[in-house]
């Protein structure tokens, strides 16, 4: 192995093609199911994840369509109150937990290496058990679902409600046990990201030039660190008070149920961010690509990204506002609501100005960009009016807050999903999705979620409260509900064209080539789809848009891309350090495993039998998991300094 002079021009590719096999042999997985269960391979996990949320954004939708059906007119008696609440409790935590936050993961985990011109996760059997955990974590929930037993109390959960004498099934704590191991599978994920964009980075890329995917990425992994242990504690204190009498939040045991509310929103506030700041990641990184200029402001946005994140976890209490807390209270977290907005505005201002300055290309990809952008204004405009606390009053528990949570974590995150998907999918599969299908894809999907949200603003201001599942004739809901339904299926009509697409262009889609688009980063330098092993040769870069720089490099007779590490002497990759991206170390990187597989079933399985009550089985599984984790974890050694290799 050594450091070699390879010609870029051809999108990176290594010239040395034994290298190339070699690495293949290296890096290839074990064929056949095992093979599939086993793998490790970052961008199998990234597809998966995406489907995985596609499935469940399928099941949220079929409930909300339900939900839809029920409200289209007074009266209505399709569904019991009962079933109503389990309903829209299931597509509340199906749409923000088990789709907005891991679709976006998906995206991330697929080219996160790619961006940073890295070769895999630093920790690659984390990275699957992630995977397994959230998707084990789903099922649990379903389960419950499916055998009567759904969460039936809202996606908030709030206490005293879920507590056992006003809710003795067991349909909490389904919720309770499956959301902490949802939180088990959301932590892995960020520890991964923020490790993996410190020390893995290609030598060159300062965090200065980190994409701003990355950016947003990271920034809400740090996010899901700090706020996932206090609704994980939540959910377990919970989960004591309803099955050993603990009386955390029962006022008749001098619990306090407020104590819920704050470690709820101390949580799910910040997970609005965690839910949108990787979707302006996607939209600040391929933006530009359609508008052939790169990004106006890139530090303003990155600070604005950071800035948006630690701000989101001052602003809880504004979900509290009609609690009756303090004036002093009131009027901190109020101001420092109207003070949130100035990064989000900052970021809208630097993509219309990119627009502006730039040259669109009218592609479907940059459609659903620009929608998003408008989404966005709208659902941040309805944000300023709720965080007045005199609006807020009237409008809190209204319509008018169902409109504006469904702008800022569905309508942000789909259309920069669907735009993201036309990007990238060429580079997950090698093929283009249909343009022609994609244009009828984004305004069947726009106009049906305008027609489906945006009356709901209108019908929260005509006083129809949220969480009732039917209303009596004659208050003047009646037309705009059917207006919102019908919105609704031809929403549902456009998600479906989507996967027409998808469906099409997978088997009979333009062959796509390494870089369809003209785009500036390290993921559009190797094939469509990528080798098993990314790069054969880790790359050098010298500015935010290598391969846009490289380009005008080479016109001038030079080339800013023209020297890296070829790592063939095994499976290894290359660690660098955390600000400036220097070389350090070569790491070995771990073999396939079952062992995140069957870690996260042991997880599960510890659920169940908490579920249960079953004591001893708790205990036999939590021996089992132990000798799991022992076997996953031991020890590898690294394979020196990169100073040791020989070097041209």
């Amino acid at each position: 192995m050594a450091v070699a002079d390879i010609d870029r021009s051809p999108k990176l590719q290594p010239q040395n093609e034994p290298t190339a096999l070699r690495l293949a042999g290296l890096w290839a997985g074990e064929g056949g199911l095992r093979g599939w269960l086993s793998s490790v391979d970052h961008k199998e996990y990234g597809k998966r994840y995406i489907i995985t949320a596609f499935v469940f954004l399928v099941l949220g939708g079929v409930e909300a369509l339900v939900m839809r059906l029920q409200l289209a007119g007074p009266n209505k008696t399709l569904l019991t109150p009962e079933q109503y609440n389990q309903l829209f409790s299931m597509h509340g935590l199906t749409m923000i937990f088990l789709y907005a936050q891991p679709v976006l993961s998906g995206f991330s985990v697929f080219l996160f290496p790619l961006i940073l011109g890295t070769r895999d996760m630093v920790f690659p059997r984390l990275n699957a058990f992630s995977y397994w955990i959230y998707l084990f974590s789903g099922l649990f929930i379903y389960a419950g679902f499916l055998i009567g037993y759904g969460p039936n109390d809202g996606w908030f959960n709030y206490a005293p409600y879920a507590l056992k004498p006003y809710n003795p099934g067991p349909n909490m704590d389904f919720y309770a046990l499956g959301m902490i191991l949802f939180g088990v599978s959301s932590t892995a994920g960020a520890t991964n990201f923020v490790v993996t964009f410190l020390r893995a980075r290609a030598p060159g890329m300062s965090i200065n030039r980190a994409p701003i995917l990355a950016w947003g990425t990271v920034t809400a992994s740090f996010g899901i660190l700090f706020s996932v242990p206090a609704v994980s504690l939540a959910f377990f204190m919970l989960w004591t008070d309803r099955q050993f009498g603990t009386h955390f939040f029962d006022p008749a045991g001098r619990g306090q149920p407020l104590l819920w509310q704050h470690l709820f929103w101390i949580f799910a506030h910040p997970w609005v961010y965690v839910v949108v700041l990787p979707a302006m990641g996607i939209v600040s990184d391929a933006l530009p690509i359609f508008c052939r200029r790169p990004l106006v402001g890139y530090t303003v946005v990155v600070l604005a990204s950071v800035a948006t994140m630690v701000m989101g976890f001052g602003v809880w209490l504004h979900h509290m506002f009609a609690t009756g807390i303090p004036f002093l209270a009131l009027s901190f977290f109020s101001a420092a609501s109207f003070v949130i907005t100035v990064p989000s505005a900052v970021a809208v201002f630097a993509w219309i100005a990119t627009i502006w300055t730039g040259r669109p290309v009218l592609s479907t990809a940059f459609l659903f960009f620009a929608g998003f952008i408008v989404m966005f204004v709208i659902g941040g405009v309805s944000g300023v009016m709720t965080a007045a606390a005199p609006s807020d009053q009237q409008l809190t528990d209204t319509y008018f807050v169902v409109a504006h949570i469904h702008y800022v974590l569905i309508g942000i995150n789909v259309l920069a999903v669907m735009g993201g998907l036309y990007v990238w999918f060429p580079k997950m599969t090698g093929r283009l999705l249909d343009e022609r299908l994609g244009c009828w894809n984004f305004w069947t999907v726009f106009i049906g979620f305008n027609l489906a949200f945006l009356p709901m603003h209108w019908t929260g201001l005509a006083g129809m409260p949220r969480r009732i599942y039917t209303y009596p004739q004659g208050l003047g809901w009646s037309a705009v509900n059917l207006v919102t339904t019908i919105g609704a299926f031809i929403l549902a009509f456009g998600v479906l064209l989507l996967f027409v697409n998808i469906w099409i262009s997978r088997r009979r889609g333009v062959v796509a080539g390494p870089d369809p688009w003209g785009g500036p980063t390290l993921e559009w330098a190797v094939s469509s789809p990528p080798p098993p092993y990314d790069f054969a040769v880790i790359p050098a870069v010298a500015s935010r848009h290598p391969l846009w720089e490289d380009a005008l490099q080479e016109a001038a007779g030079k080339s800013s891309l023209t020297r890296g590490m070829a790592l063939d002497d095994g499976k290894e990759m290359l660690v660098t350090t955390a600000l400036d991206a220097e070389p350090v170390s070569i790491q070995k990187m771990p073999d396939d495993s079952l062992a995140p597989l069957l870690t996260a079933i042991a997880a599960t399985a510890l659920a169940v039998a908490a579920l249960r009550h079953a004591w001893i089985a708790a205990g036999l599984v939590t021996l089992v998991l132990l000798a799991v984790l022992f076997f996953w974890l031991w020890p590898q050694r690294a394979l020196g300094q990169v100073a040791e290799r020989e070097h041209v």
